[in-house]
């Protein structure tokens, strides 16, 4: 939770509390982006374009919303914006596994690979479906918060989520059964 005082001392022309902001949401920027492109490459593009649009529009923010809320709205209309615009692409850094010694190598891969299915069926949800789901489950929202960084009606967030978690558990079922997809 960002502090209020360091949100007006920023908006105030406070240059230090500014990059004190940034710097505290940025990981939360880099995690949305990252789980709405699916792509390393991409999310780190978006989070730089976001993050550089808060420092211009700083000045902006009203407190009718809260300051999460705007960032995410931001982050998210990034990333759908980069989203329309992909082309396909596969990152090299994406299909290396690293193990430090000492850890369980099953443990690890089984792991990775859950990550992995989750994180592909997320990404083969239509645009809307996944950016409620990662605003809901990976960003903590809740639903008001989620129509107000959308601009959506509260009913129809819910439609959303509900309609989203029907296609993740279908696509999710063969994972879920213990069977491998090939």
């Amino acid at each position: 939770m960002v502090e209020p005082a360091l949100i007006k001392a920023a908006q105030a022309g406070d240059r230090e509390a500014l990059v004190t902001l940034l710097r505290e949401i940025e990981n939360q920027v880099y995690r949305t982006a990252y789980y709405l492109l699916n792509n390393e490459q991409d999310a780190m593009d978006a989070s730089q374009d976001a993050l550089i649009r808060i420092y211009t529009k700083i000045d902006s923010y009203e407190e009718k919303a809260q300051f999460r809320t705007w960032v995410q709205r931001i982050v998210t209309n990034i990333c759908i914006d980069k989203f329309r615009r992909k082309k396909p692409s596969v990152s090299i850094d994406e299909h290396e596994m690293v193990f430090q010694a000492g850890d369980n190598v099953e443990t690890e891969v089984l792991s990775a690979y859950a990550a992995e299915e989750i994180r592909e069926a997320i990404g083969k949800l239509p645009e809307h479906h996944r950016t409620v789901v990662v605003l809901r489950y990976l960003q903590d929202f809740s639903y008001n918060e989620i129509a107000d960084s959308l601009n959506l009606p509260l009913n129809t967030v819910k439609s959303y989520l509900f309609r989203a978690r029907q296609q993740l558990q279908i696509l999710l079922h063969d994972y879920q059964k213990g069977g491998v997809r090939g």
